[in-house]
């Protein structure tokens, strides 16, 4: 069972402490009893930011490697229907609530599984918000 939808902007807050929040920890600590699901994008997305944080020299690759290895031990379940549902129900939602076609991918996977979602981003919060989502800001 999923209990939330996990945007990549909260797992990445557990990697760099100057995104680090209160919020984005207690979400982390909910991983150990409850379960997380995310877009088939949200892997893609991590490692991008992983790999321009370690050219940037903002991160090591070994940093990189301990931080994937503690996500890999998480409750985190990736959607495999969302790619069937880009060119209609996401790309609805990207054009009706103006998200790129990423954001509104964890927007619909939330409306689908009927769980809340856990985001930094304050304007997908409010597309997810006005939908009647739960969220869960960890900014």
């Amino acid at each position: 069972m999923t209990d939330f939808v996990l945007d990549a902007s909260v797992a990445l807050a557990w990697c760099f402490t100057d995104e680090a929040s209160a919020a984005a920890d207690r979400l982390l600590d909910r991983l150990e009893t409850e379960n997380a699901a995310v877009p088939a994008i949200w892997h893609f997305e991590v490692a991008n930011v992983l790999a321009l944080s370690e050219h940037r020299r903002r991160i090591s690759r070994a940093e990189s490697a301990d931080f994937i290895a503690r996500l890999q031990v998480l409750a985190i379940e990736a959607d495999e229907e969302g790619p069937a549902r880009a060119f209609s129900q996401i790309l609805d939602l990207a054009r009706d609530k103006r998200l790129t076609a990423y954001d509104a991918a964890y927007v619909e996977l939330a409306m689908r599984l009927g769980v809340p979602l856990a985001s930094k981003d304050h304007r997908l919060c409010r597309a997810a918000e006005s939908l009647g989502i739960t969220v869960f800001n960890a900014a």
